[in-house]
């Protein structure tokens, strides 16, 4: 035994669930308009609860269509919008944003209109499961979605750790092992019983 545990698999939501999820949030309200577009950066872009709450209106491009996020230990990365991701910050900015001299793109829902904590980034999630009727997961899950969901479309994980914007391929080494039909024909073969050593 070396005492070294296996880690396990890094698990994401099924896209029944993730749409269920962004289902949940009633866009007719200022509220379900924020959690929408907190909710789809989370699963189309992969980024940290903390890189969602850290988000600034400065760092949206409109017309580049990027967003600069700013990660672990001070990293910057320019990361693409799709249309989907780009139409859910504006709805949000032009019908639900509280008015404010604050820069932070998420603002509280109730006076005072401060910025949102990385911790209600994660509440928000988890009360959307509630909503949608499916079981609570944690805000980092959905990063696991985005990049299980590279995985199943065969994007290389050199790629998948550019937008996952990992420091090293060895972070995200551990999606590989996540599509398990990809590496069934690597595995050897099971030598048989009594063959000769």
């Amino acid at each position: 035994m070396t005492g070294r545990r296996s880690s396990p698999l890094p698990r994401g939501i099924s896209r029944a669930d993730a749409r269920a999820l962004l289902g949940a949030c009633d866009r007719r309200s200022a509220l379900g308009r924020r959690d929408y577009a907190l909710i789809i950066l989370l699963l189309r872009l992969g980024l940290r609860r903390g890189e969602v709450a850290g988000l600034r209106l400065d760092d949206i491009d409109w017309r580049t269509g990027e967003l600069l996020v700013r990660g672990k230990g001070g990293r910057c990365d320019r990361l693409p919008v799709s249309a989907d991701v780009g139409q859910a910050i504006a709805a949000y900015l032009r019908r639900a944003r509280p008015a404010s001299n604050r820069r932070e793109l998420f603002l509280r829902a109730r006076p005072p209109f401060e910025p949102i904590a990385s911790g209600t980034v994660a509440s928000t999630v988890r009360r959307a499961c509630r909503r949608a009727g499916i079981p609570e997961v944690g805000s980092h899950r959905l990063r696991h979605t985005t990049a299980c969901e590279m995985v199943k479309a065969q994007v290389p994980l050199e790629r998948i750790g550019q937008v996952l914007r990992h420091r090293s391929l060895q972070s995200t080494a551990i999606y590989a092992r996540v599509d398990l039909e990809q590496l069934r024909p690597l595995a050897q073969p099971w030598p048989e019983a009594g063959a000769q050593r």
